[in-house]
């Protein structure tokens, strides 16, 4: 039974020494001096605040993409008293891998280990990807994800055809969902590289589909697990990435206004503190604050105060000279309303409390003047085809009063429903006239106090959030006379019933927000477009030594770039000339070699187009750091063209020897160019101004030279 025992236990292990030292220089040439500068670097400074949220555990909102790479950044503030270097050590170590995965990717696409080295070694010297990585700046980040993602489908594809359903066969298939999903995690475009391998993955299980030597039970098997791997290990960890954010920011923050008002009373602080306990149900009676949900321009209040609309406007139109009613972006006391029953005088809640329901019709009562909310056919300000809102004033002329208001709760679940605190999202429809109580979102001039329009849309296309309003605050109104009735409204609210929003409430919203939010898109210094990036006409400028002339810029190996540029084009001839004559029954590749070419260039060619064709359709101020992972797919396909050249295209010894010959040329220069930009990439060589002028080496380039 201990037979086993008699015999020594023997452990092999397969070490590649290629891998090692590539990992051993990638490590070398991101971490040297790593802390160097001390100083915050360009955008640096969003991220450190980022960061410093998590550590105070207050909720912020980044539209740049979901929270994991804020999360793995701020693992940093844990791990050492050297935030500097702690916070710059993830993205460098990231980018350090990139160099031995782009060599292990090659080799996966069985070119040789020669091609293999070629790629490792160019990620090894480009400048601008040496820079972003050695920065608290989340790109190098991104493309460690992306090549993973590429990296375990390509070895769960080649264990596939020899060892299907083993161990390693699970792990690599495991760890492709998972990569993909870390790549969505981190940045938004991960999705366009998710979906590259997703298209491959299902390509290739249409031809698993096909093959006669499986039985039904097998191709069963492997489609589920495909499933499994690429469609709900990503969903599950996308949701994980956002409730682990959820659960560490429960404190009210700088960006709460931008989220509901029910999202805002989850949060510690804040509007929780005003709200928690509020009574839930309102009822006739009921003082409130009625909040748009829209929240665009900005989150507001339905307002009102005593000065009116002027009787005649700028161009000429008259107006009502009613009481203004506007939306009011900050808290106010002239925010507060109550819900009175038409059929009644009284302004309290009864004992017990009478709620409102879906259906039913109200008067909403300004709480500091009394006045009914009002809508008639008058023009609105600045919406001439919507309908003046206001709170009215008897002029003894021929306008009545047009109060009443039919409440409609949108999210209702049943026509019974009860008007609830904060859940309710709820429309105005006005009896009369059937307009919709709609914040229209344009600033009124001076006389409005530059507080936003309220209208009466009469013509309503379809829903729009912009007629949907929600109780923030809430109290049972308990006065009748106005001056008591005034003093409860500068009160604070009383509170007897607690609300908890799902974690799959705030998910969708907080999703629906990120995705929604606009950006500045002011113009930068160093924003630049697309058609930029590829010639490098562009760089941007990260940093200058306060009393040197050490700086530190985004510019990248011109020549890897010219080089890498001109290979795709190489390759697209080359392809759709093999293919022309392979329609032709003129076959110039081995099967293999042909598959192992269209595979390639799938995923390098394919790999550039999805994280780089995009921007040109963002809206968005974009930055020469935006190509970074479009052009590390494009160096990785360098080599492999470089060797297809040489195996196919080369007929004789001689020719090869020419040809290698050129190549151990181009990457010296190659060196060359990553030693003399070195100093702009690292910062830590002050340069005279004449080498620094030398350096720019294109118009375009804005190197920094100091004016003694």
């Amino acid at each position: 039974m201990l037979g086993f025992l008699r015999q020594p236990l023997v452990v092999t292990a397969d070490i590649n020494l290629n891998v090692v030292a590539l990992t051993g220089v990638g490590l070398l040439s991101r971490l040297w001096r790593l802390t160097y500068p001390r100083a915050v670097v360009f955008d640096e400074v969003y991220y450190g605040q980022y960061i410093s949220f998590y550590m105070k555990r207050i909720f912020f909102l980044d539209g740049s993409g979901p929270p994991f790479g804020h999360m793995l950044l701020a693992l940093g503030e844990y791990s050492s008293n050297v935030p500097v270097w702690s916070l710059r050590l993830l993205p460098a170590l990231t980018g350090a891998f990139l160099v031995p995965m782009a060599y292990q990717i090659v080799l996966e696409l069985h070119f040789s280990h020669c091609a293999a080295m070629g790629a490792a070694l160019l990620i090894l010297i480009e400048n601008a990807l040496i820079t972003q990585s050695r920065l608290i700046l989340l790109e190098s980040v991104l493309i460690f994800f992306n090549l993973l993602s590429v990296l375990s489908y390509l070895k769960f594809s080649n264990l596939q055809k020899h060892s299907p359903f083993s161990l390693s066969w699970w792990f690599w298939l495991m760890l492709t969902g998972v990569a993909c999903s870390c790549a969505v995690g981190v940045k938004y475009m991960g999705v366009f590289t998710y979906l590259l391998v997703l298209s491959v993955a299902a390509v290739h299980a249409w031809h698993l589909i096909g093959d006669q030597t499986l039985s039904n039970v097998c191709v069963f098997c492997h489609l589920l697990a495909r499933t499994v791997a690429f469609l709900v290990i990503p969903i599950l960890m996308y949701l994980l990435f956002f409730y682990i954010h959820l659960i560490l920011l429960y404190r009210s923050g700088p960006h709460d206004q931008i989220m509901s008002s029910a999202f805002q009373a989850s949060l510690d602080g804040g509007l929780a503190r005003i709200t928690r306990g509020q009574p839930l149900e309102v009822a006739y009676g009921s003082q409130v604050t009625l909040r748009s949900v829209f929240g665009k321009p900005m989150p507001c209040w339905l307002h009102s105060h005593q000065n009116t609309y002027p009787m005649i406007y700028e161009n000429g139109r008259g107006s009502s000279h009613q009481q203004q009613v506007t939306c009011y972006p900050f808290k106010d006391v002239n925010n507060w309303w109550i819900v009175k029953d038409p059929g009644r005088h009284q302004l309290v809640v009864n004992n017990p409390p009478r709620p409102v329901r879906h259906g039913d019709i109200v008067q909403l009562v300004h709480g500091m003047t009394t006045r009914l909310l009002n809508t008639h056919d008058v023009a609105a300000p600045l919406s001439p085809h919507s309908q003046e809102v206001s709170c009215y004033i008897d002029y003894n002329i021929s306008m009545p009063a047009q109060n009443l208001w039919r409440l409609e709760i949108v999210n209702r679940e049943s026509d019974t429903d009860i008007w609830k605190t904060i859940m309710s999202e709820v429309r105005f429809v006005h009896v009369n006239t059937s307009a919709i109580l709609k914040l229209s979102g344009a600033h009124l001039p001076d006389w409005g106090f530059r507080q936003l329009e309220v209208v009466g849309e009469k013509l309503s296309r379809g829903f729009h959030e912009s007629m949907v309003w929600n109780v923030e605050e809430h109290r049972y109104g308990k006065s009748q006379e106005q001056k008591e009735r005034e003093l409860e409204l500068h009160s604070p609210t009383q509170a007897d019933v607690s609300r908890n929003l799902s974690f799959m409430a705030r998910f969708s919203e907080l999703q629906w927000r990120m995705l929604m939010l606009r950006t500045d898109d002011s113009e930068h210094k160093y924003s630049s477009t697309p058609l930029e990036w590829v010639t490098l006409d562009t760089n941007i400028a990260y940093w200058l030594h306060p009393r040197t002339s050490a700086q530190i810029h985004l510019l990248g190996n011109i020549m890897i770039w010219a080089s890498a540029s001109l290979a795709m084009v190489a390759y697209a001839l080359l392809f759709f000339w093999y293919l022309l004559r392979r329609r032709r029954s003129i076959c110039d590749l081995p099967e293999d070699c042909w598959l192992r070419w269209v595979l390639a260039g799938t995923l390098c060619c394919g790999g550039w187009a999805v994280n780089y064709l995009p921007f040109f359709m963002m809206e968005k101020t974009l930055f020469l750091y935006h190509y970074l992972p479009a052009l590390t797919f494009q160096i990785i396909l360098l080599p492999m063209v470089l060797q297809h050249v040489s195996d196919h295209l080369c007929r004789s010894q001689l020719q090869r020897s020419v040809f290698s010959a050129l190549v151990v040329a181009w990457y010296s220069s190659a060196c060359h160019v990553f030693n003399t930009l070195r100093p702009l990439t690292y910062g830590d060589t002050s340069l005279p101004p004449s080498e620094l002028r030398a350096l720019r080496w294109k118009d375009s380039w804005d190197i920094l030279i100091r004016k003694y």
